[in-house]
């Protein structure tokens, strides 16, 4: 070694240096890539993302092949240091020597090249694969040799690294990584992925058309007064039924049934109870997201939803669910529900049995959703009594007004948003 000029000794130092960077560098890019991301660009094509991919399946195997060139890089800087102090100037200064490079290998091979990876691993971590796999496929024995003793150690102590968990994200997780996409992602298409995600949060009876509210035809009644019910009628699909809504026959497609019409000129009962389809019952407190696949598998669109004794609690179609992710079809707000009338001093008359769910998402007022279906439901459970013409009270901030009652229960209700007060205990809607 004496024989080997300083400036060789230094210019081998500063290379063993560069090299304890990029180890150090490349560990934390490759470590702190974007799984996705990377997946992504991988099937895309991109060279040093497959390769970097292929090096993250197996990890342990990567971060023994970087740590051992990392320390080997690094006791052979020491060694070298220690031959120049002692050259330059003998024993005493080995101590000095081994603060410098203690400090030269912190700032320029530990944490200046880790933060840089930190900030752009890509751009660090895609020529290191380049670099890691031939040298893996080089040193495997030697990498591998290493791993069996560490993993080894590792069992005894109870850890297993082949049962490290996977990179799937939960549902809670998606809903940070949506909520945080900022720009990535319009804000209407987040509110709809978010939607979807939290569909099993929400069942059939917070969506359902309750049954006192359902609408259709009783098939005892005259042909003449049917088919006038069906002209006149709004819906594609109308419910069908004998005598009274307990005995339900089916749904009738108005369409098909003006076609017979105008195929055959006139309508027969056999005619029209060919054209009843059965119907399709749910059981209640079905989530959405398993009904979404049920209507699918079953090509149906409307549903009856029926308790556990059999009795029918109402009815929900495709159209509902579907709103519940992309929203409202209305452009209006007030006009998407008719149980809602604007007034001129800002307040909103509601009917007692608007649904709360489609308050909050078409008015945007923030209604608790976790208990009653019903305004008038939840005003009942507040009062803890059934209220009276002029009784005003306040829900999560919102002044409310009984205005009419009816067969015990709230038949309008005024709403004023524009007062709303905000309160501690409010922890804004469940929807």
């Amino acid at each position: 070694m004496n024989d080997i000029p300083l400036g060789a000794l230094f210019g081998s130092l500063a290379f063993l240096l560069l090299l304890s960077g990029f180890f150090s560098g490349s560990e934390t890019a490759l470590m702190t890539l974007n799984r996705y991301r990377l997946r992504h660009l991988a099937a895309a094509g991109h060279p040093g993302a497959r390769l970097a991919e292929r090096l993250l399946a197996k990890p342990d195997r990567l971060i023994g092949l970087i740590l051992l060139g990392n320390n080997f890089v690094n006791i052979l800087a020491s060694s070298l240091a220690t031959i120049i102090a002692l050259r330059l100037g003998g024993e005493g200064a080995i101590p000095i020597a081994a603060g410098l490079l203690t400090l030269v290998i912190l700032i320029f091979s530990e944490v200046a090249p880790k933060t840089m990876a930190a900030l752009h691993p890509e751009r660090l971590a895609f020529p290191a694969s380049w670099v890691y796999t031939p040298l893996l496929r080089l040193l495997f024995p030697l990498v591998w040799l290493v791993n069996l003793i560490a993993n080894g150690l590792l069992r005894l102590m109870g850890i297993y690294p082949e049962d490290a968990g996977g990179n799937a994200l939960s549902r809670e997780e998606l809903h940070t990584v949506v909520n945080e996409a900022g720009a990535l992602i319009p804000k209407r298409h987040q509110k709809m992925l978010i939607s979807v995600l939290d569909l099993e949060k929400v069942t059939v009876d917070d969506i359902m058309i309750p049954r006192n509210e359902l609408d259709g035809v009783d098939l005892d009644d005259p042909l003449d007064r049917i088919v006038e019910q069906l002209e006149q009628t709004p819906y594609t699909r109308m419910l069908a039924y004998r005598g009274n809504i307990d005995h339900i026959a089916g749904f009738l497609h108005t369409r098909r049934v003006m076609q017979a019409l105008l195929d055959g000129g006139e309508l027969t009962r056999e005619t029209l109870e060919g054209l009843i389809r059965e119907p399709y019952f749910i059981p209640k407190g079905t989530p959405l997201n398993r009904q979404l696949l049920n209507f699918q598998a079953k090509r149906r669109r409307t549903a009856l939803v029926v308790d556990e004794y059999g009795d029918m609690q109402g009815l929900v179609t495709m159209a509902d669910l579907l709103e519940e992710i992309v929203g409202e079809f209305a452009t209006d707000p007030a006009d998407s529900i008719a149980d809602v009338l604007p007034q001129d001093d800002g307040s909103f008359l509601v009917d007692g049995s608007a649904n709360l769910r489609e308050l909050v998402r078409t008015m945007h007022w923030e209604l608790p959703t976790n208990g009653p279906k019903t305004l008038n439901g939840l005003i009942v459970e507040h009062l803890e009594s059934l209220p009276e013409t002029g009784t005003s009270l306040m829900i999560a901030g919102y002044p409310i007004e009984v205005v009419q009652t009816q067969d015990n229960a709230v038949k309008t209700a005024r709403i004023k948003p524009q007062e709303r007060r905000e309160t501690e205990d409010w922890q804004g809607p469940s929807v």
